[in-house]
């Protein structure tokens, strides 16, 4: 095995410790016997794959990242989910989607890109009435986003914040030292230090805006 392939997946298992929050959340919604679930910013599927897990029902995940798409699209052969998981390159400025085709609509760490207002504004007509939207975001003003919450027409069922110490111990540590450990193994492997430095970027972003990371999950339903 290369070690662009170890360091991925290693670094999945780093974001897989923070799917017990995705699993709060999901808990937080009503009970729903196999929901059409959309994941918007899908990336490389790991909260998607555990939503269809937790869910029972048919999961779309869309982003724009057809890398990332691909290893997402691998995951769910890997996970035996084909007949319940799928991944589509789509933008989130460009869905055309049914009206009322949704049961979930879920997004974690994505909805900066079009705004919390916008999206959860465009958004809302994809949902079934009475329906429910989760999403992850940074923290920046609750009070804003919770009145936008009602603004637009949703009911808030709850929300719940992750610190940046939260952020620091199950994340950003274990990062920094897994690509640590892994330019000393592999300081002459291309591939993988392409992996390492995209890595380094995201640790440089928080390292220079920390206060950026303390986040927040909102739990809706379409009134």
């Amino acid at each position: 095995m290369t070690g662009q392939k170890l360091f991925l997946i290693q670094k999945d298992k780093i974001r897989k410790r923070l799917l017990k929050y995705t699993r709060k959340a999901f808990q937080m919604l009503p009970k729903l016997e196999n929901p059409r679930i959309l994941d918007v910013g899908c990336g490389t599927g790991i909260p998607t794959i555990e939503l269809a897990r937790l869910s029972q029902g048919e999961v779309l995940g869309i982003d724009i990242d057809q890398i990332a798409l691909d290893r997402f699209s691998r995951k769910i052969k890997k996970a035996g989910l084909t007949s319940h998981v799928r991944a589509v390159n789509c933008s989130m400025f460009d869905m055309d989607f049914e009206d009322e085709s949704f049961d979930i609509i879920w997004s974690e760490g994505s909805i900066y890109t079009i705004g919390f207002g916008r999206g959860i504004s465009e958004w809302r007509r994809f949902l079934k009435p009475g329906s429910s939207m989760v999403i992850h975001d940074e923290q920046g003003d609750i009070r804003e986003k919770l009145e936008k919450i009602s603004k637009y027409g949703y009911q808030l069922l709850g929300h719940f914040m992750l610190s940046i110490e939260t952020w620091l111990s199950e994340y950003f540590v274990p990062l920094e030292n897994l690509v640590a450990e892994f330019h000393t193994k592999y300081a002459d492997n291309p591939e993988t230090l392409k992996e390492l430095n995209q890595s380094q970027i995201e640790l440089d972003m928080f390292n220079k805006n920390p206060e950026r990371n303390s986040s927040a999950y909102f739990i809706m339903r379409k009134g």
